[in-house]
């Protein structure tokens, strides 16, 4: 079976990467599982960038196939912001998603809603040999002010999907799996991690 490490210390992202390939006949690591402890600072100009500096650090690092991503939301009314700054989007030090949160949903205030918003990720595939291989998926919605739901994670209190009535945590695990951003790219990579 082949090994394959998820390359992020986020529990939150780590749980999402298993269930998606859960199907798959993948032995699935974490850098906690094989002893690994290794910070790669995302100072990227693109989700790309970042993936792909990830995927290859933690690659080299591990003699494994590593999977990693990049990704953000980006809201219309602040000119796509936070973008890939999404992790770090608060001034202030320590800042929990919590924080996150309503830091954005002060910067929307006073803006003309509907708020619309996208989620974006970029999943990178780093094979020891230094090869790399992206894929991407999108997840189209609009922010609201009141948090609603407890799974996920980040913003996904205050991400609605319209179609459904409801925000990404709101969802199960399974249909959160269905349609996320994060979601659509890991399937678009399991061709190249089973292959």
């Amino acid at each position: 079976m082949k090994k394959i490490l998820i390359a992020t210390s986020n529990k939150g992202k780590v749980e999402e990467f298993k269930a998606l390939l859960a199907g798959c006949d993948l032995e699935l690591v974490t850098p906690t599982d094989i002893g690994l402890s290794l910070e790669v600072e995302e100072d990227g100009t693109t989700y790309k960038e970042n993936a792909g500096k990830k995927a290859v650090a933690y690659s080299l690092a591990s003699g494994l196939i590593s999977i990693a991503d990049d990704s953000g939301l980006e809201v219309d009314v602040l000119d796509g912001a936070p973008g890939l700054y999404s992790a770090r989007f608060s001034p202030k030090k320590g800042a929990t998603d919590a924080d996150r949160r309503q830091y954005l949903l002060d910067k929307c205030a006073g803006k003309p809603k509907p708020w619309k918003a996208l989620f974006h990720a970029t999943v990178a595939i780093g094979y020891p040999d230094g090869r790399l291989v992206f894929t991407e998926g999108k997840c189209y919605g609009e922010i609201q002010t009141a948090e609603k739901g407890d799974g996920g994670f980040g913003y996904d209190p205050i991400f609605a999907i319209p179609e459904l009535s409801r925000t990404m945590a709101e969802l199960s695990m399974s249909e959160k799996n269905e349609i996320s951003h994060r979601a659509l790219a890991v399937k678009k990579a399991i061709p190249y991690l089973i292959g």
